[in-house]
């Protein structure tokens, strides 16, 4: 007679037991070599990597330098440009020889003389014309923009290196002669002076990145083509860059009409020069009248209590000219 088990005890079956099947063989192949830490997330080395992986993407965003000390190119942006829109602007920019990449036509559009002397300038020129919708030309022109049908698209324009413009002055049988911009915005300003510029031998204009006018349709227009034959660079700083110009030799005269130096016989004429002209409101900022070798002023009647940005700089482009010849 068999003896009773203790109440609860697990009673095990004699004989062979069903095995694992080798379900936990991968588990003991391991999981290979042990990553380095800068790539562990989680490591202190990894998020230092991480922060500087950020940081680097920032600077090439922003177009600063990297660890290295060069400064990458900036990126340009797929709509980068500008629309001109209306019939008559559209045919006076291309009449005025303005880059355009392409002529976007509403379809279905009244042919009228100017529609027609548009199509004409363009397919001249090589410039591509695109037949879309009205809805669509509605929504690229904007909300507060009457197209009338026609609109142009202007690239972005292609600014210099400021120092650049000095090794390409350096390298004409003239002594170097360049414009600098400050706190001027009205782009038929930019215009007038870059026409001035050309017409009395000037290497370049220089404008500030901000709180200034860039190259626009309008100062396409107003330079008459001479935007064509005269560079126009960009200064991130153009206190800095003044200052980089004079250590280069060259002699900063900033035009204001509450200069010490009268302009008629200047006595630094056949020197290397970089006129600065300031608003007509606020005239020269602080830091860039402190950084000028010379204030000039221009003799005009009491009357009159300032010159217009364009026409103060064709003044003295002309007097260095005739100065200089």
């Amino acid at each position: 007679m068999a003896k009773p088990g203790r109440p609860g005890a697990r009673k095990n079956k004699k004989g062979a037991t069903a095995g694992t099947g080798g379900h936990g063989r991968k588990a003991l192949e391991g999981k290979g070599p042990t990553p380095k830490a800068e790539d562990r997330s989680w490591h202190v080395a990894g998020k230092r990597k991480a922060a500087n992986d950020r940081l680097e993407a920032a600077r090439a965003r922003h177009g600063k330098p990297d660890a290295s000390g060069k400064r990458p190119p900036r990126p340009k942006k797929a709509d980068d440009g500008e629309l001109v829109t209306g019939r008559n602007s559209v045919v006076e920019a291309l009449r005025a020889r303005i880059p355009a990449s392409t002529l976007y036509v509403a379809a279905r559009v009244e042919m009228d003389d100017r529609v027609k002397e548009a199509l004409s300038i363009a397919t001249k020129r090589g410039i591509p014309v695109l037949e879309v919708m009205r809805p669509e030309l509605d929504r690229m022109s904007g909300p507060d923009a009457v197209h009338q049908g026609l609109a142009l698209k202007v690239p972005a324009y292609e600014y210099a290196h400021p120092l650049d413009l000095l090794e390409v002055a350096h390298g004409t049988d003239r002594p170097p002669l360049l414009v600098a911009l400050d706190g001027v915005t009205d782009p038929r300003n930019l215009g007038a002076i870059i026409r001035s510029a050309g017409a009395f031998g000037a290497h370049g204009v220089i404008v500030p990145q901000r709180r200034s006018v860039g190259m626009t349709a309008s100062a396409w227009k107003t330079s008459a083509g001479a935007a064509v034959r005269v560079p126009v660079a960009m200064a991130a700083n153009l206190t800095q860059t003044l200052q980089s110009l004079k250590k280069a030799g060259v002699f900063v005269l900033g035009l204001d009409g509450g200069g010490d130096t009268p302009l008629p016989g200047i006595s630094f004429a056949d020197r290397p020069i970089v006129i600065v002209v300031g608003s007509e409101g606020k005239g020269l900022s602080r830091l860039v009248t402190e950084n000028c070798d010379a204030i000039v002023s221009i003799p005009i009647q009491a009357d009159t209590e300032s010159l217009n940005a364009g026409i103060a700089v064709s003044v003295a482009l002309y007097e260095v000219a005739k100065l200089r010849a």
